[in-house]
C-alpha cells in the first residue's frame, strides 16, 4: 500500500513539474510559435472533450428497444 501511495505522489509531482515547466518555456517562445502551439492544444483538447462526451451519451442510448445495451 505504501508503494502505491509513493508512486501516486511521484506521478502528481512529475505532472506538476511538466505543466509548470511548459508554462515557463512558452513565456520565452516566439509569439507566432506560441500562438500556433496553443491553438493546436486548444483544438486537440476541444476535440478530445467532444469525443468523450459523445461516447458517454452514445453509451447511454438504447438502440434495440428491448432493454439491452449494445455498442457499435
Amino acid at each position: 500500500m505504501a508503494r502505491r501511495s509513493f508512486r501516486g505522489r511521484m506521478m502528481r509531482t512529475m505532472a506538476t513539474i511538466v505543466v509548470g515547466g511548459s508554462a515557463f518555456q512558452l513565456s520565452g517562445c516566439d509569439p507566432t510559435v506560441r500562438a500556433t502551439l496553443l491553438d493546436g492544444l486548444e483544438a486537440t483538447t476541444a476535440s478530445l472533450s467532444s469525443a468523450l462526451i459523445s461516447a458517454f451519451f452514445l453509451s447511454l442510448q438504447d438502440d434495440t428497444g428491448n432493454g439491452s445495451l449494445t455498442t457499435t
